[in-house]
């Protein structure tokens, strides 16, 4: 049979085990809330990075564009001048000139076709990509209200804990509530079962001392205390 006191016991450590395992939950809530965050970050820098590859392929189309103008320019210049020269060499000279300024708007045009096919690619991955981006950022953001929604209710819970522990101390002497503290700032828990003549804490046999005094044969009137690890123990029979 288990002595009233450390009954008492038992209840402020089970009290205070769920308002331990509410803190660290509390303090893991804005730990998950900056984990979203950096997933939101990650999703729309990917959609910024997409975006950005679309508009440089832009930029080179209107630079080709320029180019293309700019030849156009020129050779439209050495046609005129060529209907107007009259020695042969310069004609043959501006003749030249005008085949290359061809060949050269024909590769720009050709770049520039190219620039166009894949300015139409890349619109086509970018609205697909940003749909199902935007859609994960949706889920991120419906995960942090959430966490946010949680954490309120943690608090509260942990509130309405921490007067159920101030309630299980309350029966407790002011000894009994000392050697309580100084155990548990080792950890939870800090009253234990004897099974098999050995702690259910440390898992290491007690004296027959401490084991008769689980069992209530001790007439000190102390509180029976593990010799290996120091925490309270009770007689499970």
């Amino acid at each position: 049979m288990i002595p009233p006191v450390l009954e008492k016991v038992l209840i402020l450590q089970d009290r205070d085990a769920k308002r331990l395992a509410l803190e660290g939950q509390i303090r893991a809530v804005p730990r998950d809330i900056a984990a979203v965050e950096q997933k939101i970050a990650t999703e729309r820098a990917a959609i910024e990075s997409a975006k950005d590859e679309l508009k440089g392929l832009e930029t080179k189309k209107k630079l080709l564009e320029t180019e293309i103008g700019s030849a156009e320019e020129k050779l439209a210049k050495y046609r005129t001048q060529q209907s107007q020269v009259r020695k042969n060499d310069e004609y043959q000279a501006l003749g030249h000139e005008i085949e290359t300024m061809t060949n050269t708007i024909s590769t720009l045009e050709e770049q520039e076709l190219q620039v166009m096919y894949a300015i139409d690619e890349a619109k086509k991955k970018f609205q697909a990509a940003e749909a199902a981006l935007k859609a994960n950022i949706a889920g991120h953001e419906g995960r942090i209200k959430t966490l946010k929604e949680r954490e309120v209710n943690l608090v509260a819970e942990h509130k309405a804990v921490e007067a159920e522990v101030a309630a299980a101390r309350s029966p407790l002497s002011e000894s009994e509530l000392k050697t309580y503290d100084r155990i548990v700032t080792k950890g939870l828990p800090v009253c234990v079962p004897i099974r098999g003549a050995k702690c259910g804490g440390c898992h290491l046999k007690v004296s027959s001392e401490v084991e008769s005094a689980a069992r209530g044969k001790s007439t000190d009137g102390k509180l029976p205390v593990c010799d290996q690890c120091g925490r309270l123990v009770y007689w499970e029979s």
